[in-house]
């Protein structure tokens, strides 16, 4: 018996007689509002365990010879799709003009509506025959000089017949597609570097004229991740009055999301500064929309983790348990102050 008693003795949780216990209202009360909250705040720590959280780690780049995607999808409201050229430089010397590789344009109206699309190697060919311009497409020459010699075929002078009509009414393009670069530093340009000079100022009748107004629905350098936020997205520059060059400088950083489930997604996430430069008379270039990038030699590891089982569990105990001994602390408190308020006062009854 010495020992049960003392087994007893330990007992955190003592029971009091059936008859000795007195239910109230009050109590009742209380006991409703406290399992309300208890099941809230379990929910609420069920879903935190539930969801996932990422852990930022940061190593040296090793990637060699991969190619970098860009994505693109820009929308000009001013330049018919006839004259947009997309060209691409890096640092390595490679220069393309007229990138003709998975590269869609659709032609809008003057309300941004879709009337037609060509894919673009399909256009560059046309245009190539039509404008007959040399090999290096050298917009800095002094064209004045050269104008009077230089003929057009039938096929150029209705190419520019069409664009200048295309102008008249307010046709513009919309380019979207993937650019496939070497992963190393440069840049790519949308602009009307892919006519002939002398077409250009015949249809343009000078560079001040060429509106390089321009809205970004998209640009990104690999698939999109859970959280990216690619800061060019919905991007609108408008021009009305003065034409220019719009430079975008670019720092790319590379980066590997790997999901909770062991799949890795390369990417690449950036940010950009943006400069303007408005068309002087003396200038000899044609307005543009450049895109400068350079890659930065850190990549970023963003990784997807759980909360651990057993941390769910303590925090499940620590936030039911104080909840349980805060609505317990409530009823005594209450049933106190009602047992004071309605008790009578001893001197009324003596009285």
């Amino acid at each position: 018996m010495g020992v049960k008693q003392a087994i007893k003795s330990l007992d955190a949780f003592p029971r009091a007689e059936e008859h000795l216990m007195q239910k109230t209202q009050a109590g009742a009360l209380v006991s409703v509002i406290g399992l309300v909250i208890m099941a809230t705040l379990f929910y609420h720590e069920l879903s935190y365990y539930l969801t996932t959280y990422t852990v930022h780690q940061m190593s040296v780049d090793l990637k060699r010879g991969e190619t970098l995607p860009i994505h693109i999808n820009i929308t000009f409201p001013s330049l018919p799709c006839d004259v947009v050229s997309v060209d691409a430089i890096d640092m390595s010397g490679k220069h393309e003009v007229d990138l003709d590789t998975n590269i869609w344009k659709l032609r809008i109206n003057t309300h941004g509506h879709i009337t037609g699309s060509e894919y673009l190697s399909d256009l560059v060919e046309k245009e190539h025959e039509a404008q007959n311009h040399d090999h290096d497409k050298d917009h800095q020459e002094d064209s004045s000089a050269k104008h009077h010699t230089y003929g057009f075929d039938d096929a150029a002078e209705t190419m520019i017949k069409k664009v200048k009509q295309a102008l008249a009414n307010g046709e513009g393009c919309r380019v979207y597609g993937v650019l496939d670069v070497q992963r190393v530093a440069g840049n790519f340009h949308i602009s009307v570097h892919g006519l002939n000079i002398f077409v250009a100022q015949m249809i343009f009748d000078g560079a001040k004229h060429v509106n390089v107004s321009h809205i970004i629905h998209d640009l990104s350098f690999g698939p999109k991740y859970p959280g990216i936020h690619n800061p060019l997205d919905e991007t609108v520059r408008i021009l009305h009055e003065a034409s220019g060059t719009f430079k975008y400088y670019i720092k790319i950083v590379p980066t590997e999301y790997r999901y909770i489930s062991k799949e890795v997604l390369p990417t690449n996430q950036f940010s950009v500064t943006e400069y303007f430069s408005p068309m002087m008379d003396h200038d000899r270039t044609w307005p543009a929309v450049y895109f400068l990038y350079d890659l930065s030699p850190i990549t970023v590891t963003i990784k997807e983790e759980r909360r651990s089982f057993l941390h769910f569990i303590t925090r499940l105990c620590a936030v039911l348990g104080g909840t349980f001994a805060l609505t317990g602390m409530l009823d005594r408190w209450m049933y106190r102050l009602l047992e004071a308020l309605t008790k009578p006062n001893p001197r009324s009854v003596l009285r």
